[in-house]
């Protein structure tokens, strides 16, 4: 399933005709991966939860790739890295859910490359036999969750104050749910 995976691509055009390919991270985009981080400011570093800005962490992503953990898809635009967004796959009772992470760069925001790249990794989860999807968001970040809901996503619960920034905000996270089966009779 894997090899399958790992020749996933998808090309969307956005509504301005900008023509956007979706595949797999590969082992060669070291370079355009850390280049995708590099213009960040605070308010989008704020909310990673790793140092984009360490090249040598990123670049370990790349060395280190293993579609088993961690299946990150790209968006590319004119051979640059324009999104990215990642399935983590757990294990044990969990081996049924992924996490799903989304970033694009600030040009590309609210262009439907979001959408885009969210119905591609559920397109992806479903050909790895996973069963839930789960994601995070800041409650306010409105727009990024109704994406969410708009392909299937049901808002679970609010966590109170659960992301706490560099400032020392709180902030209030949501937690979205898509199922991708039906669920299992009980017995």
């Amino acid at each position: 399933m894997l090899d399958q995976i790992a020749k996933y691509r998808q090309v969307v055009m956005l509504a301005d005709g900008t023509r956007i390919l979706i595949r797999p991270l590969t082992h060669d985009d070291k370079n355009a991966l850390i280049a995708l981080f590099e213009p960040l400011g605070p308010e989008d570093l704020n909310l990673m939860r790793s140092d984009v800005k360490n090249r040598e962490l990123v670049a370990s992503w790349v060395d280190n790739l293993d579609y088993k953990k961690t299946l990150p898809l790209v968006a590319v635009s004119n051979d640059r890295i324009v999104g990215d967004t990642t399935l983590h796959f757990r294990g044990g009772p969990e081996r049924h859910i992924a996490d799903l992470r989304i970033f694009l760069a600030k040009e590309f925001r609210r262009r439907g490359l979001g959408s885009a790249m969210l119905r591609a990794g559920i397109d992806v989860a479903r050909k790895c036999g996973l069963r839930q999807i789960y994601a995070e968001s800041l409650a306010e970040q409105v727009t990024p969750i109704k994406a969410f809901q708009q392909l299937g996503f049901e808002l679970h619960t609010t966590f109170p104050d659960f992301y706490l920034m560099p400032d020392g905000a709180a902030h209030d996270v949501v937690v979205l749910i898509l199922r991708l089966g039906t669920k299992r009779e009980e017995f």
